[in-house]
């Protein structure tokens, strides 16, 4: 029997599975299954040659940033439908998400029965965004710094999160500095000055709440940055 062929794409298959013998008992919903990956590089390849016309993503992923991949999907996928389902539920994941070509986001906080709601409005070609979850983020005072607690450990630990702090040039920076090379050596690279590259390293010790480069190298190889 036919039906609407779906894939899910999220790094916790235990979790995954689950999704999966939730929906099979949803006979409303129309879906068949043509697998689970865990990597977007695996997804990639599997749309080479077979169809998928609603996507389960999660937005963090081992090999690609899920935001990032939403559009390249998009691009050679235009009917595809992506529902992202997501641990990361800040307003400009959600923004990010749907600018990129996600047809809905819902948290992995909020019920099955939002997320079977969701699927059948993107299935009907309508935007939907889980309750809860908000484009525009409510007014409060910002977090300046990742560093807080008595141990001046990051607040986030999660890769994602910590590189979603770093601009692309700063995350292009600091994999330098963890090849032990200097700000002249930096700038020669990158064709900048070694200036704007101390800036840049100021910057984003500030954001990692570290005080110096050996600690800044440490904690970039500890949480996998680089």
């Amino acid at each position: 029997m036919s039906g609407i062929k779906t894939a899910i794409l999220d790094k916790q298959g235990m979790f995954a599975e689950g999704i999966i013998e939730m929906l099979k008992n949803r006979t409303d919903l129309g879906l068949t299954f043509s697998g689970i990956f865990s990597r977007a590089t695996e997804l990639r390849n599997h749309l080479s040659d077979h169809k998928v016309e609603l996507l389960i993503m999660e937005i963090s992923l081992p090999d690609l940033d899920g935001l990032d991949f939403i559009p390249q999907i998009r691009s050679n996928e235009k009917y595809m439908k992506i529902m992202v389902l997501s641990s990361y539920s800040e307003s400009k994941f959600v923004k990010k998400a749907l600018q990129s070509g996600a047809d809905g986001f819902i948290s992995k906080s909020n019920t099955f029965d939002e997320l079977v709601v969701g699927i059948h409005e993107i299935l009907k070609d309508r935007t939907f965004i889980a309750e809860g979850l908000h484009i525009t983020p409510p007014a409060r005072k910002m977090q300046t710094s990742l560093s807080g607690s008595s141990m001046s450990q990051p607040i986030y630990r999660d890769r994602f999160l910590i590189q979603k702090r770093l601009t692309r040039r700063e995350q292009e920076i600091l994999h330098l500095i963890t090849q032990a090379k200097n700000n002249k050596e930096i700038a020669a690279e990158l064709f900048i000055s070694d200036q704007t590259v101390g800036v840049h390293r100021k910057n984003i010790m500030r954001k990692l709440g570290v005080k110096n480069t050996v600690n800044l190298i440490k904690f970039a190889m500890e949480h996998q940055l680089v």
